[in-house]
């Protein structure tokens, strides 16, 4: 199915997948801090693999963390965040101050992959029925097309069609905003949809 072809009540049916994903996500990111953490989904919309490069510039330097997904709906699902926000997300988090991304500051930011991949696939599984897991998180810092290209390398294949989640964390008074893609494997996307019923 091409990307074009998805209407609205679709569009919609996974906006409200990716909300309460988002929901959960914050609470569960809350209990790990012991802070309240808000994680807002500002937009949703199913785009076309190239529009990832001309969105954020594939030569441009991002943190990624890339979680496979396993089960019914296999793919990949990526975190994009520019090195700044990942920086001002490890501070959040732990309360330090980070020049380079250290040690810690990789777990800090595969556990928040984890928490929200895991959020999010928990609830896409509570609507549909369908058997999805997330692996282990990796964080890498390259340009978003090494990423990507990686990303793909390692799936074997994937759907032109990918889910962009703009997603935006608040705390106290700031925000962090990041992009969540769902890169599925072919097929995997109209497997959720049917699922939905909307398809």
């Amino acid at each position: 199915m091409e990307y074009l072809k998805y209407n609205a009540i679709q569009l919609d049916a996974l906006r409200e997948v990716g909300n309460i994903g988002a929901g959960n996500a914050a609470t569960a990111l809350s209990q790990l801090i012991n802070k309240k953490v808000d994680m807002s989904v500002p937009n949703i919309n199913i785009v076309p693999f190239e529009t990832i490069f001309s969105r954020i510039g594939g030569e441009e330097l991002v943190i990624g963390v890339i979680v496979r997904v396993l089960g019914d709906t296999p793919g990949n699902i990526l975190f994009i965040f520019e090195k700044e926000g990942a920086l001002n997300l490890i501070e959040t988090l732990t309360g330090q101050r980070e020049d380079n991304i250290s040690d810690m500051g990789n777990s800090v930011l595969c556990e928040i992959g984890n928490i929200i991949s895991s959020s999010f696939m928990n609830s896409i599984a509570r609507f549909t029925n369908l058997l999805i897991m997330p692996s282990v998180p990796a964080v890498s810092y390259d340009m978003l097309g090494a990423i990507l290209s990686t990303t793909f390398i390692e799936s074997g294949q994937f759907d032109d069609s990918v889910l962009d989640i703009e997603t935006e964390f608040l705390e106290s008074d700031s925000s962090i905003n990041g992009h969540f893609y769902y890169i599925p494997m072919p097929g995997s996307l109209d497997k959720i949809l049917n699922a939905l019923g909307v398809n």
